[in-house]
């Protein structure tokens, strides 16, 4: 399967040493299998930090992971439990420590003024979970675990990402 990475740069030996802490999945390499979700990472990376140049990486991933320890939300039912993973995982809870691999959605622009709504106590989970149902959340996975990356991604290739600003 191939996958992207949104940066300033072009990562060709991932790592999770240099995440950001409080993301969605906790600390982590994360990747999508949406290009155009990677593009807005690097573009946001790129704002952020005053660059011009925004960079998505390309790798090859295996798709074995019955030797890792995975987190999967894949399904509507699954809201609940990925909003409080989530909202832990943004409040600096090492939930993710328990996992190699976790896999979801992201809690981009629109899903994730609703989980701020939850939480600053603005909502209830009730009307979180409701407002969620509307919103297509575009896939990510997080690696928590260097070894794991070594073992499942192959850098491919990259490619500069052209403005929309």
């Amino acid at each position: 399967m191939i996958v992207y990475h949104g940066s300033i740069e072009e990562i060709n030996k991932p790592d999770v040493d240099h995440s950001k802490e409080y993301l969605d999945f906790g600390k982590g390499f994360y990747v999508t299998t949406y290009p155009k979700q990677a593009e807005r990472w690097a573009e946001r990376k790129a704002m952020r930090a005053g660059k011009d140049k925004a960079i998505v990486s390309v790798y090859e991933l295996k798709d074995n992971f019955s030797n890792y320890k995975v987190l999967k939300f894949n399904d509507p039912d699954d809201d609940e439990a990925w909003l409080d993973f989530v909202c832990d995982c943004r409040d600096g809870k090492d939930r993710y420590k328990e996992y190699d691999i976790i896999i979801g959605g992201v809690a981009d622009d629109d899903v994730f003024k609703s989980v701020d709504m939850y939480r600053r106590g603005v909502w209830d989970k009730v009307r979180t979970l409701q407002e969620l149902k509307y919103y297509k959340k575009n896939d990510q996975i997080a690696f928590s675990n260097n070894a794991v990356l070594s073992d499942l991604l192959k850098f491919q290739s990259s490619y500069p990402v052209e403005s929309t600003t």
